[in-house]
């Protein structure tokens, strides 16, 4: 999936450990040959272009399903129909130059959320534009960790932490703590520490991967109403029950800014969102992420402007 997996866990003896963490790195690079659309052999790219009704594996489908739900509460600021436009983007990163209008254009006629169908009872998808495909770089890394912290479960193991490329989940703390401690990204005095169990943590921004062109820094990642790069985009840092929660809502909120916090708190979702400002940065903090803070022994600074 582009990224580094991690495993720490507590196990009864090596014999366990090692079988649970084979197992937990074997479920994720399953998932790596389904979800990967730079594969073009995974089961996500040989569905690009299909405009007939194509059955799809559980997991594909619960990625896919839920992130519709997601697509649906931030109003198509999260939209996994995006790969003509991150695939137009990706070339622009690499060239160092601004996509063309008309290329830009071409592909906003086959991104949207309402382009995509699902029919829940055959377990099917279809595309109603034949250059569409999907892009589940926003959602598919939180669900192989949901799904590798089950197969450490599923082998006995309570106590566990897996991270990929940043985002965390955990599962029980470890012997005498309350939970894991887990540092999070930000700017200077937004550096914080929060104390989690039975929880994901996941970060989205452009502090890798970007592009600078006349004095602009292009995000690699786009808004899927715009057809556009985010520019200067905000540092999200969002704390939810499952990794695909946490990773989803991540890369929303960093569509939406703070304007998408009402909602992701009523999805059970916690969030931070740092964004340039004036030289400076703003700080948005929705409640339960302070408490998060502030139960590790962390105070929340005010914002900076």
């Amino acid at each position: 999936m582009g990224t580094v997996f991690r495993i720490v866990l507590w196990a009864e003896d090596e014999l366990q450990a090692r079988g649970a963490a084979r197992a937990a790195f074997g479920r994720i690079a399953e998932l790596d040959g389904c979800l990967s659309d730079y594969d073009p052999a995974s089961e996500l790219s040989l569905l690009r272009g299909k405009t007939t009704w194509q059955r799809v594996s559980p997991d594909l489908w619960s990625v896919l399903a839920y992130s519709a739900e997601v697509s649906l509460e931030t109003e198509g600021a999260f939209d996994v129909t995006v790969l003509p436009l991150t695939r137009l983007w990706r070339r622009a990163r690499r060239r160092g130059e601004l996509p063309a209008e008309e290329l830009l254009e071409a592909a906003r006629r086959a991104v949207g959320r309402h382009r995509l169908q699902l029919d829940p009872r055959t377990r099917s998808i279809r595309f109603c534009a034949p250059d569409m495909g999907l892009d589940l770089g926003g959602v598919a890394k939180g669900y192989a960790l949901d799904q590798a912290l089950q197969a450490l479960s599923a082998r006995g193991v309570s106590r566990a932490l897996v991270d990929g490329g940043g985002d965390v989940v955990v599962s029980a703390a470890p012997p005498g703590r309350r939970g894991w401690r887990i540092e999070l990204a930000g700017w200077e005095e937004a550096c914080g520490r929060i104390e989690l169990s039975h929880a994901a943590v996941a970060t989205s921004g452009d502090t890798e991967r970007f592009f600078e062109l006349e004095g602009r820094r292009y995000s690699h990642l786009v808004d899927p109403r715009s057809g556009r790069a985010l520019v200067d985009s905000p540092l999200v840092t969002v704390i939810a029950r499952r990794a695909m929660a946490a990773d989803a809502w991540a890369s929303a909120l960093s569509v939406t800014g703070p304007a998408g916090l009402g909602s992701a708190v009523r999805n059970g979702v916690e969030a931070r969102i740092l964004a340039p400002e004036g030289g400076g940065s703003i700080k948005r903090t929705t409640a339960g992420f302070r408490d998060k803070l502030s139960s590790a022994g962390t105070q929340d600074a005010p914002p900076r402007r």
